[in-house]
C-alpha cells in the first residue's frame, strides 16, 4: 500500500533542493516526489518507502530534516477530489469592433 510522507528539510539554496529531490527519487519504491510549502521546504513523497530511513538519509546528505506526516496516499487523493470549487460563469465582455483606417485614404 502506497503511503504519503511529508518531510520538512532546511534547504537554503536551489542546489540543496536539487540534491534532496535527486536523493529521494533515487530511493527504491518511490512513485512521486514534489516540493511543497511557501518556501518549498517540504518534500512530499508517495510510495513504498521507510519514512525513518528516508528522513535520516536527508539529514546526513542535505541538512536538518523533520518528519511531519505519514499517511495513506489514497486518502489524500480523495480529500483533493472533495475540494472542487463550484463552476462559475465568466463575465460577459463586449468588444467594440476594430476599424482600420488607412492614412492614405481610399484609392479609386
Amino acid at each position: 500500500m502506497a503511503q504519503k510522507i511529508v518531510i520538512k528539510v532546511h534547504m537554503g539554496s536551489d542546489k540543496c533542493r536539487r540534491k534532496a529531490m535527486a536523493l529521494v527519487a533515487a530511493t527504491g519504491g518511490v512513485v512521486s516526489v514534489e516540493l511543497a510549502g511557501d518556501d518549498r521546504s517540504k518534500v512530499v513523497v508517495v510510495g513504498e518507502v521507510d519514512s525513518v530511513k528516508l528522513t535520516s538519509l536527508l539529514r546526513r546528505k542535505v541538512g536538518p530534516a523533520e518528519l511531519l506526516e505519514v499517511g495513506d496516499a489514497k486518502a489524500a487523493k480523495e480529500e483533493k477530489k472533495e475540494e472542487k470549487k463550484p463552476e462559475t460563469v465568466p463575465p460577459y465582455y463586449y468588444y467594440y469592433p476594430y476599424h482600420h483606417y488607412s492614412p492614405y485614404g481610399y484609392i479609386m
